[in-house]
Order: structure tokens, then C-alpha cells, then sequence
């Protein structure tokens, strides 16, 4: 998130902690997107340029620390498997979407406030 006057930049990052712990930011973010993309879970993490396991540990820890389930798993055989988003999850990033646009949109007029009326 970024927003220019006179060469200067403001930048905000947004996460949720859970117990003081990470629980979910972008990069989580982007690697739910991709599996609701993809349908699989090993695609992206592929994408995301992340290896299989740490895709699945990611998913593990939000699963526990927000409470809810994730993803739905369909386990591989003739057919293959799969993975979809549970509608707790499209829900959750639906609202953490609108969470960072909001965020965005308060630092910005912020930021060209201070620094319209500063003259900078």
C-alpha cells in the first residue's frame, strides 16, 4: 500500500495476531487465494513459490489459531484430489480484504494531509 506526493512514499503493512502470535497477513492471504484458484493445495504452493509442507503448516497454525476450518480436502486417487476453500474462509477473506482497503484508504488521506499542509 502506497501513496506518493512530492517523491515521498507512505507504506503500511497489515497482519492479525492471535495470542501475540502471526496468524495471518498477505502472504497467507495470497496463498489462500491460490488455492481457491487452483483447486490444490501442491499447485499453490507451486505458484507462491513455497515448498508443499510449509503450505500446509501455514494452513495448520490459521486453522488453530483463528478457529476455523480452512480448506476442505479431497483426498487423490482415480479422480485425484483436491482442495476448496470452506465458506469460513471465503467469508474471512472477504472481510480481511475489506480491512486492508479500508486501511489503505486511511493512510493515504492521512498522509496527503500531513504532507499537503506541511508544504512537503
Amino acid at each position: 500500500m502506497q501513496n506518493k506526493h512530492n517523491g515521498l512514499a507512505v507504506r503500511s503493512k497489515l497482519w492479525i495476531e492471535a495470542g501475540g502470535e502471526p496468524v495471518f497477513g498477505k502472504g497467507r492471504r495470497i496463498l489462500l487465494e491460490a488455492i481457491g484458484t487452483y483447486g490444490s493445495i501442491n499447485q499453490a504452493a507451486k505458484e507462491i513459490n513455497i515448498s508443499y509442507r510449509k503450505a500446509w503448516s501455514y494452513i495448520a497454525v490459521m486453522e488453530e489459531r483463528l478457529g476455523i476450518r480452512l480448506i476442505e480436502r479431497q483426498a487423490g486417487g482415480r479422480n485425484g484430489g483436491g482442495a476448496s476453500l470452506t465458506a469460513e474462509a471465503k467469508m474471512f477473506l472477504r472481510q480481511y480484504g475489506e480491512l486492508e482497503q479500508d486501511m489503505e484508504r486511511v493512510v493515504n488521506e492521512k498522509f496527503r494531509r500531513i504532507f499537503q499542509r506541511n508544504g512537503r
